[in-house]
């Protein structure tokens, strides 16, 4: 069964941008600028880049979420490969035989498949797989074998991970609008690579300063920011935290879904501003744009007020916010660095933080009182980022004027 024996390329750490940059990486396609592979951080730019959004979810039988956003999520795939003038070869089937031969068939012409994948699924994730739950992710699949029942994965991780070939099934066949979908991409035009560049420049500076495609101005940009510091210290607003994630296992969850989101769920830490940061001083030469430099420094302050406001979520002072902590951290670096190795002790970890949640209804550490000042911490260090970030933004805007 085929299976590229040489392929070695997993410095990709997003689904998007990630699996773009090890596809091209792996085919050899270089940078007309650095005669080097495409850089992620130069990918995540392009199909928009850095921004704040937020967001809450409550569904029966579930904790509530808050959900913060860090990077561009307005189709930013189809954004990046369509501003690099990227001819797309899509393959799309209902039909499993005629998928996996699709699959298969790529493999076999030497190429990587962009394949979509269920992350709760696909059981290196360690997620349950619940009803209510799926989320379709592009990740690149570079070998199939039958005869040994794997199939080899690049996914975020910095190794290789593994599946049978009834799970990649399973998890391809979760969601009928990506059922089967297989991508392969011809090189980007490097003609194409400075309107690129700006378009996701000004992508970022919009979403900050102007209202959104879709959805309220609440939930992006500097205004978000705001939006937030009212939930955490008016109580009495329609959907504050003392209504939506009162002291218990329901702050807690937020807490933690939060931190979650500003340091790993898109691959990076801290909401990912040092990655934009090292886009701004890759492209100010691209762009002949010098200031942008002096952007990506304000883009590096951010990242260290994103990591304070990390700590005034999970802070060291509260034994169990602070154990909680030290385990997402240890789980993600498990996963990264060993992958599919780890698969045992990262479920054990998961187990102890669901444990942790569930303490959280009958011995939450922070008395009334101890909330409301907990709540109004967190809102000064929201604010802090949203004054960090404005000027980032406004030096952002100044460099490309």
């Amino acid at each position: 069964m085929p299976t590229l024996s040489n392929y070695n390329e997993f410095k990709g750490h997003h689904w998007e941008t990630g699996t773009i940059r090890n596809y091209y990486a792996y085919r050899g396609v270089k940078a007309p600028h650095t005669g080097e592979p495409y850089t992620e951080s130069l990918l995540m730019g392009i199909s928009g880049g850095a921004v704040m959004g937020y967001f809450t979810f409550a569904y029966e039988g579930y904790d509530p979420l808050c959900i913060i956003l860090t990077r561009n999520t307005f189709d930013p795939l189809n954004t990046l490969l369509t501003r690099l003038g990227i001819v797309q070869h899509l393959q799309h089937t209902a039909n499993p035989d005629k998928g996996r031969a699709n699959l298969l068939d790529t493999l076999e012409s030497g190429i990587p498949a962009i394949v979509w994948a269920d992350h709760f699924t696909l059981p290196y994730n360690a997620q349950p797989i619940d009803p209510g739950m799926w989320g379709m992710f592009p990740i690149l699949v570079y070998g199939f074998d039958e005869a040994a029942d794997t199939v080899w994965i690049a996914d975020r991780a910095s190794v290789s991970l593994t599946v049978t070939p009834a799970e990649l099934h399973a998890a391809r066949a979760r969601v009928k609008q990506d059922k089967f979908r297989i991508l392969t991409l011809d090189p980007p035009n490097p003609d194409k690579l400075v309107s690129a560049a700006q378009a996701g420049i000004w992508d970022c500076i919009k979403l900050y300063t102007e209202n959104p495609p879709k959805g309220s101005k609440n939930n992006f940009g500097l205004q978000a920011f705001k939006w937030w510091t009212e939930l955490l210290t008016k109580p009495k607003a329609r959907v504050s935290w003392e209504r939506e994630f009162p002291a218990g296992r329901k702050m807690y969850a937020a807490l933690s879904n939060v931190y979650m989101h500003i340091n790993f769920f898109d691959g990076y830490p801290r909401a990912e501003r040092e990655l934009y940061a090292d886009f701004l001083d890759e492209v100010s030469a691209i762009l002949h744009r010098p200031a942008l430099q002096i952007a990506a420094e304000h883009f590096r302050t951010a990242a260290r007020a994103w990591g304070d406001l990390s700590l005034a979520l999970l802070p060291d002072h509260i034994p169990p916010f602070k154990e909680a902590r030290e385990t997402m951290h240890r789980r993600s670096r498990l996963f990264r660095e060993q992958g599919n190795a780890a698969l045992d002790e990262i479920r054990a970890l998961n187990t102890r933080l669901n444990t942790l949640k569930t303490k959280m209804e009958t011995a939450f550490p922070l008395s009334q009182d101890e909330v409301v000042a907990f709540r109004e911490n967190l809102a000064t260090h929201v604010m802090r980022v949203h004054d960090v970030e404005k000027e980032a933004v406004t030096a952002l805007r100044e460099a490309m004027a």
